[in-house]
């Protein structure tokens, strides 16, 4: 039988004489057989649907499994959080220092926990560490304060310029823009400037001005500072200075014209009377003022 018999055959090409010659041989029955079978065969049923929502299910249980809490569990879990947030809020607003300002015409008073009493003049702020304080009596200062130290441990004022230290004394600390300050009323301080420490009986005081030491002679009379009874003086101080503590104790605006202001002013004004403050300082300096509203200008005889 020809090789290409079975090719022509299944598909019916075969002559009628090829095909009776094809029926005669031995392969023919087993092909029949074959495609008896292979008819008989039935391929499985496909639902599209059927095997979308198998997949789905697959999918759902390979998922993680999400357990929901008891909601007393959540409440006990959201108030621990809340004691938690309470406790570390106590300790760390009692980890901060306290603070203590006064505005432009403003003076106050501050005792701290040692009943050690601070007034603090005009434009001036403190601050210190009450949960140390039984181990460290220091006082951060900007601007001026008298202090009435009580007797213990070492008392300290620190300040950008300089550092005050003493054990139980009264004394006066002025630290301004260029100015610094200190006097002893009582008692023994000792201030250490640019790294050198000067030791100040009752009644000398230490001044530097611009980084400059400046020799006092003066011995104080007094027990406290002027301006804690409402004046303010001055020796032999530059006039920008005296302008700028006017400024403080009356919340005016100062405002200069042909004016030397390192020119040298001894004398004092009154924190609380305006007209009288102003003639304070122009008469002695022998300079004209003008007053409008809140502002005032100070200028020579010469000036429009």
């Amino acid at each position: 039988m020809q090789e290409n018999y079975l090719a022509k055959w299944l598909n019916n090409e075969l002559s009628e004489e090829e095909l009776a010659e094809f029926k005669n041989s031995e392969e023919y029955t087993s092909y029949q057989r074959i495609i008896a079978i292979s008819d008989g065969l039935k391929g499985p049923d496909f639902d599209m649907e059927e095997t979308l929502v198998a997949l789905k299910n697959k999918r759902t249980l390979q998922e993680p499994k999400v357990i929901q809490l008891n909601p007393f569990k959540k409440f006990i879990r959201v108030a621990a959080a809340v004691v938690i947030l309470m406790v570390g809020s106590y300790f760390y607003l009692n980890s901060l220092d306290q603070q203590t300002s006064t505005q432009y015409a403003e003076s106050k008073q501050v005792i701290l926990p040692d009943n050690s009493e601070v007034v603090l003049n005009a434009d001036s702020e403190i601050s210190f560490s009450e949960r140390k304080w039984d181990k460290d009596r220091n006082v951060a200062l900007e601007g001026e304060a008298f202090f009435k130290v009580a007797k213990g441990k070492r008392f300290t004022v620190a300040t950008d310029a300089g550092t005050v230290a003493v054990l139980g004394t009264q004394f006066n600390v002025e630290n301004r823009d260029g100015f610094f300050e200190v006097t002893c009323f009582e008692g023994l301080v000792s201030v250490s400037y640019n790294g050198k420490e000067t030791k100040l009986p009752a009644g000398s005081s230490f001044l530097a001005i611009n980084g400059k030491v400046i020799a006092t002679e003066t011995t104080l009379t007094t027990n406290a500072p002027t301006w804690i009874n409402k004046e303010s003086s001055f020796k032999s101080i530059p006039l920008k200075y005296v302008f700028d503590e006017f400024q403080r104790q009356h919340n005016i605006e100062v405002e200069i014209k042909n004016i030397d202001a390192n020119q040298l002013y001894t004398g004092a004004f009154s924190n609380t009377n305006l007209d009288l403050a102003l003639k304070s300082i122009s008469m002695p300096s022998q300079i004209k003022f003008k007053l409008e509203g809140a502002k005032v200008l100070f200028y020579v005889e010469n000036a429009p």
